[in-house]
């Protein structure tokens, strides 16, 4: 791969994520999530296609430890489609900790596609709701739009920027990671599995200073 990748009129930058409750002061905050912003800010500024994505959790979401008396948070439970991680109560929908970052400046951005708004289905890929059946229909979007290649960002690394970057992958698209714009959880190794996992597939590690500017 070359020194610098520029970026082509076919290529989309995918945020996935910056929430507030990804972030310090959040219900599920990773360490150092709200500094991929000033990164990401700065991504964005070179492309001409964004999409941002948001999760947007009914209360009593089935991810929610909270809806399962006597579990706590990342334990795990099976359910139809496999085994659940139960996180804390986060990116409710209507309040605080859902919202995306105020600081997040993309304002070109032209679709924000909420994600988890199924009370019994987790969705970490921005894809494929977690029962890898039900379509978000984002690779339609794509598809439609004639953008395929994507560099994907945001949080959190191991968990919904894996799953999304994967499934870009198997769906035919070019899917590069832009590392040091993405944190992770790193919940019992998942951060150095989600590595090993996503170089398996054939998607790139980046950095954001190896992303270009247009090249028309």
């Amino acid at each position: 791969m070359p020194d610098t990748i520029p970026i082509r009129s076919n290529d989309v930058l995918l945020v996935v994520d910056v929430q507030n409750d990804f972030c310090p002061g959040g219900r599920l905050p990773l360490p150092g999530g709200d500094a991929v912003v000033p990164v990401i800010n700065s991504l964005a500024a070179r492309f001409e296609h964004v999409v941002l994505t948001q999760d947007w959790h009914p209360a009593g979401h089935e991810s929610f430890a909270s809806s399962h008396p006597g579990r706590r948070p990342y334990d795990t439970i099976e359910v139809a489609y496999g085994t659940q991680v139960l996180w804390p109560d986060h990116c409710v929908q209507e309040t605080r900790g859902a919202e995306l970052r105020s600081d997040l400046r993309v304002p070109h951005a032209a679709l924000i596609l909420r994600k988890g708004f199924h009370r019994g289905i987790d969705s970490y890929s921005a894809f494929y709701e977690n029962d890898r059946a039900t379509p978000t229909g984002l690779r339609g979007y794509l598809r439609e739009r004639g953008l395929d290649r994507i560099f994907i960002a945001g949080l959190a690394y191991d968990f919904c920027v894996r799953y999304s970057a994967e499934d870009a992958a198997r769906e035919g698209f070019t899917a590069l990671v832009i590392a040091d714009a993405c944190r992770a959880i790193d919940l019992e190794g998942s951060a150095a599995a989600a590595r090993a996992s996503l170089a398996s597939v054939g998607v790139a590690s980046v950095a954001g200073g190896d992303v270009g500017t247009r090249s028309g």
